[in-house]
């Protein structure tokens, strides 16, 4: 951890269509750090007008470089918008936070330590791990970095249910129940050619997930330079539901950590990348691997 950090300007990112309050929470936020911040300095709220654009707009404010604070207040895909943002200006004295405003708020959950205004006025900075994923031909295409987790198989098939469904805990869990039943496996293959028949695969920064899951007994301040693979081979669906059940109450203990993995798609298949669902062509090279330290946080 750096000594602390004042800022010279402050970037509050939001959706203001958000169907939670971050509109509402977005003005608070800056309300309070007025309050709380013993140094001048320039708080503006920056509403986004549509998907991808807070991508734009993190980009935009710290690509004139110095030390610009950019907050998401949202969920864990509006958070990795802006993270993917500041990464792209190459501003290495920007720094990302994130201030809780969705469904699952994994990422908050797990890494924030305090109220997060009170840590901006703290100025206490500190770098943990992200996730790359890169896709297709050249170690730097179709490339995009993730907080906490990338999921492919059940993961995002769930995902996509939920989006075209309604939110709250019974919907939600009969979304679930019913995408469950119709879910097929999928397979991948590996260096070598050898073929792998899965119904899931994680890749976690983090190791709690969908608000309730604990994937692994990882630190919780990824900064190690590994991720955890979690991989359930293809096995009978009333299997993977003791997994799931486990998973939501003890835990599903250590799991296999890696800096590096790599496989190649078989069929066009949906990834879950931070809660955003994208999607990879059939027979394309997939790299997952750490970044080590590259994202200056605070909260």
């Amino acid at each position: 951890m750096e000594a602390a950090r004042r800022f010279e300007s402050i970037v509050i990112i939001f959706n203001p269509n958000s169907t939670g309050d971050a509109p509402e929470l977005a003005e608070q936020l800056k309300g309070r750090l007025a309050e709380l911040l013993s140094y001048p300095v320039e708080i503006r709220l920056q509403p986004t007008e549509h998907a991808g654009h807070a991508v734009d707009l993190a980009r935009e404010a710290a690509s004139g470089g110095g030390r610009v604070l950019v907050v998401s207040v949202s969920g864990d895909g509006g958070y990795n918008e802006v993270v993917n943002g500041v990464m792209q200006s190459g501003n290495s004295d920007a720094v990302c936070a994130v201030m809780a405003a969705g469904n699952a708020n994994d990422h908050r959950r797990t890494v924030g330590t305090k109220p997060l205004e009170e840590a901006i006025a703290e100025g206490r900075v500190r770098h943990i791990d992200l996730l790359r994923i890169d896709t297709g031909a050249g170690e730097e295409s179709g490339g995009a970095y993730a907080h906490s987790y990338i999921g492919f198989g059940l993961t995002p098939v769930v995902a996509v249910d939920l989006e075209k469904g309604s939110k709250g805990s019974m919907k939600e869990m009969l979304t679930v129940v019913r995408t469950f039943s119709k879910f097929e496996p999928f397979e991948i293959k590996h260096e070598g050619g050898k073929r792998r028949k899965l119904d899931s695969l994680i890749f976690a920064n983090i190791p709690e997930m969908a608000k309730y899951a604990t994937l692994s007994e990882a630190d919780e301040q990824p900064r190690d330079g590994k991720f955890e693979v979690i991989l359930f081979p293809h096995m009978s669906k009333w299997r993977i539901l003791l997994l799931a059940a486990r998973a939501a109450t003890k835990g599903l203990g250590d799991q296999p950590s890696v800096s590096r993995y790599e496989f190649t798609t078989l069929d066009p298949m949906p990834y879950q990348i931070d809660g955003e669902v994208k999607s990879v062509s059939a027979n394309t090279a997939v790299r997952i691997r750490s970044v080590p330290r590259a994202l200056a946080t605070i909260g």
